[in-house]
């Protein structure tokens, strides 16, 4: 699923505007290519499903890298994918069919993947950034920061951060304002381990440079891989500029393990509350909401408690979620209100000062203004004009066994309680359908729609049921002991 609009969780939507025209300019100035490296076999996870289509915030991570290449604008991108290349390529290709899917058939190390990737930019003149499937957090704008910082006489820059407890990472070993080397721990020496500045394997380089130090590397290491991070040691020898630039740990956060995947989920959770209480949206029970990846939500819109955002939500001004309510790809009008206890499937677009009440469940249904389906009602594959009422327990019947089928109710319609419309149907303006009527034909305008079958009171009979109910229920209790 394409996300509706493009949003990074580590930056309110306001600093990010901000920062949309450095992007365009830098962008604009030189050519930058991508490479995405998702061949790990992810083993951490214990998982059949390869690590980087694990989803975060309702996507797959391979997605939010993919969704922050696409807001920097690059020229081409290319994913290096292993043994899951079908299952990897499927889900890129769902995102953009703009990429370039290489294969590396043995896990020989991240210079090593480079190195599959290659051949793909052959003709491409122009800056390169590496990335990596499971890192979801980097962000364009720190991105820009490592092309300006090339721009301004670097040939190679790597990403890094000041780690809390360094572990595991790779130490980066600087001399004044230059890398010397960037060493692995289990390559580390004692001295190197206690180094505060980690590697975060993201580096930006000129593409003809990145392909003459790949073929250089050796894999004379404790792993016998070859570590993409050597090539800072070798352009160091042939005196190339290598510049660290530092960001936040969190956001070169890796993704190894369920734990990891879990905290960076409440990571990203916590920082999406943050974004739209600042942007003005009043969260009755922030730790009780959950957002997408790509949801969008105007001012002054009111959130209940334990309201769930699947991908691809938009809400205008001054809506109202109540608490309990599931919205999935939908549109919500300016002024809506929606729930409690309402289920907005799939191609929902609800219209500006139109109620969706509880136990509502809607898809593929355009609502129009000032409309109402105030509760337990089930409306799909159906247009309503404005201010249409649809009492409870009406149910739009849109599927024969092998299609589905449109409703269409025009202005002013009065559907009854606990009517069945059956598809294809139009229920023409200003038109009333009684309750408990099974609607098969078009109803025209202003007319009263009614069928069901006529009531007929039989005196006296309610008496001698209930007496034949009781005799019988007697014998059974009896024969049951």
């Amino acid at each position: 699923m394409k996300p509706y609009f493009i949003q990074f969780s580590f930056y309110y939507e306001g600093e990010l505007g901000k920062n949309r025209k450095i992007f365009r300019k830098v962008i604009n100035s030189m050519s930058l290519a991508a490479i995405v490296l998702c061949a790990g076999n992810g083993t951490r996870m214990n998982s059949n499903l390869p690590k980087v289509l694990h989803k975060l915030a309702g996507f797959p991570l391979i997605h939010h890298v993919m969704n922050t290449v696409q807001e920097l604008g690059v020229s081409k991108t290319v994913i290096v994918a292993g043994k899951d290349i079908d299952k990897v390529s499927k889900v890129a290709f769902d995102f953009s069919n703009d990429v370039i899917i290489e294969k590396q058939d043995k896990q020989l190390g991240t210079g090593h993947a480079v190195q599959k990737a290659l051949p793909a930019l052959k003709d491409f003149d122009g800056d390169v950034i590496i990335l990596y499937g499971d890192v979801p957090f980097i962000t364009p704008v720190t991105i820009n920061k490592m092309l300006t910082t090339k721009k301004q006489g670097s040939d190679i820059v790597v990403l890094g951060f000041e780690a809390s407890q360094a572990g595991a990472y790779g130490r980066v070993v600087t001399n004044s304002d230059k890398i010397e080397k960037i060493v692995e721990a289990k390559d580390a020496s004692d001295t190197e381990l206690q180094i505060k500045s980690c590697n975060s394997g993201v580096i930006l380089t000129n593409c003809k440079n990145l392909t003459q130090l790949v073929k250089l590397l050796k894999n004379n290491n404790a792993s016998k891989e070859y570590y993409l991070t050597d090539i800072v040691a070798i352009a160091n020898s042939q005196n190339q500029k290598c510049s660290l630039l530092l960001c936040s740990e969190a956001e070169t956060m890796g993704i190894n393990t369920r734990h990891e995947l879990a905290y960076a989920e409440n990571l990203f959770q916590n920082r999406s509350r943050e974004k739209f209480l600042d942007i003005g949206v009043t969260l009755a029970s922030p730790e009780t909401t959950i957002f997408s990846m790509d949801t969008v939500i105007g001012r002054d819109t009111f959130i209940g408690q334990n309201v769930v955002f699947e991908p691809g939500v938009t809400i205008e001004t001054g809506a109202i979620i109540k608490p309990f309510c599931h919205l999935e790809s939908c549109h919500i009008g300016s002024c809506a209100e929606i729930g409690p206890f309402a289920h907005i499937r799939p191609g929902t677009e609800i219209g500006n000062s139109a109620r969706i009440g509880n136990f509502v469940e809607t898809k593929n249904a355009k609502i129009g203004e000032f409309s109402k389906i105030n509760h337990l009602s089930y409306v799909g594959d159906a247009k309503t004009g404005q201010k249409v009422n649809i009492g409870a327990g009406t149910i739009t019947c849109n599927y024969d066994g092998l299609n589905k089928h449109i409703t269409i109710i025009e202005d002013g319609a009065f559907i009854g309680s606990n009517s069945s419309l059956v598809a294809p149907l139009k229920i023409e303006q200003n038109s009333i359908i009684a309750a408990g009527s099974v609607i098969t034909k078009d109803v025209p305008k202003n007319s009263l729609g009614i069928a069901r079958s006529d009531q007929k009171n039989l005196l006296g009979r309610a008496k001698e049921i209930m007496k034949k109910l009781k005799k019988n229920k007697a014998k059974t209790e009896k024969a049951n002991g």
